[in-house]
């Protein structure tokens, strides 16, 4: 396998439309490497310039220590799963992992052994005889990843290739793509606007927005220690809770403040908090990081809000809230009374809670 090294890569199409600006990422030999955005972010367009599918407009990208921006794709070693398979309709799952080898006039002893060994690893060897129309969506990706893993290549790219499959199946998929990556020790890039998918089976994990990386990290680091609210807000489900106030010193001490409430931030020490005095901020919080109680809480605070539904999910349930003009979700466990369309006090550990500048959403706590 490989690394890949982009260097300042830029894509910029006709017309000005730049959809990818001064790109630096290096992805480890056999590491596994996700892109994850919004719709429009850059993260297709960069995944085409590693496959050699989009011109490089700027910068140099390397496979295997070798600059490959000239290079036709079919000479780059890489092989790509896109997310409508891509099979052919009227050739047999055995056939359409064969064409590939078969155009390159690898041998007919050679091509049987590189597809028994993918089906093997992919578990298909009894629908190999079948065309992808008698195949469910799960044996149709099967098939499209075996293409790839008979080529054996350097790097392994994959274009939101679950997208189409329905939840249950997608949760089994990104089981099989992990299972798939220890087997085969591959390096592999991968695209998706899913967060779940993003921090199942990331490595690390490329949040990227308007063309640019905001943040590059472990799946946990991200989690836990978001450099700014787009990526507090994106890694996450249910999404992070904001509270919009400001930072206020009163009576000696520093609190936040908006209109319905008060939190005293005493026990927060840091700096930046004190920097930020005046100025306008969003309190944010994870749902898992508000109760229904202050039981066991060193610093907390009080919140008095309508409940407005409640999810159930098994032994966990979301209790969605109305704050003003926000939405505060709680997950606390299901055992727990919270009656709809009542008021009830939540609250909020601030131990853990984060702080982001209001005007340009980078973390100041």
């Amino acid at each position: 396998m490989a690394e890949v090294r982009l260097v300042n890569i830029g894509k910029t199409y006709e017309g000005g439309m730049e959809a990818v600006r001064n790109l630096n990422l290096t992805i480890q030999d056999k590491e596994f490497v996700v892109l994850v955005g919004p719709s429009g972010c850059g993260k297709t367009t960069t995944l085409r310039m590693i496959a050699g599918l989009e011109d490089i407009t700027s910068g140099e990208l390397y496979i295997d220590h070798k600059k490959v921006n000239e290079l036709d794709p079919s000479k780059r070693e890489i092989a790509m799963v896109f997310q409508n398979y891509a099979l052919y309709p009227h050739m047999t799952a055995y056939q359409n992992m064969a064409f590939g080898l078969k155009i390159k006039r690898v041998p007919k002893a050679k091509i049987h052994e590189q597809v028994m060994r993918a089906a093997e690893i992919l578990n298909i060897e009894d629908i190999l005889q079948k065309k992808p129309g008698k195949m469910s969506g799960g044996q149709r990706q099967r098939i499209a990843i075996g293409r790839a893993i008979v080529r054996r290549p350097k790097v392994f790219l994959f274009d939101e290739p679950l997208s189409n499959l329905d939840a249950k199946l997608r949760g089994q998929m990104r089981i099989e793509l992990a299972k798939l990556h220890k087997k085969l020790d591959a390096t592999v890039v991968y695209v998706t606007h899913d967060q779940v998918e993003a921090m199942t089976l990331g490595d690390r994990v490329v949040v990227m927005n308007k063309g640019e990386i905001i943040q590059n990290a472990s799946p946990m680091e991200l989690y836990t220690n978001p450099g700014s609210k787009f990526v507090a807000e994106f890694i996450g489900s249910p999404k992070m809770n904001f509270i919009e106030g400001y930072i206020q010193s009163a009576d000696g001490k520093l609190v936040f403040k908006n209109n319905e409430l008060r939190f005293d931030l005493s026990a927060l020490t840091h700096q930046n908090l004190k920097d930020h005095i005046g100025k306008a901020v969003e309190l944010g919080i994870r749902s898992e990081d508000v109760y229904l109680s202050a039981d066991n809480l060193k610093n907390d605070g009080q919140i008095n809000a309508q409940i407005i539904a409640v999810e159930l999910l098994g032994n966990e349930k979301l209790i969605y809230t109305e704050l003003g003009e926000h939405t505060l979700i709680a997950k606390v466990k299901a055992g727990q009374e919270s009656p709809i369309h009542r008021n009830s006090d939540f609250y909020i550990d601030l131990e853990k809670a984060y702080f982001f500048g209001k005007e340009d959403g980078q973390r100041i706590y």
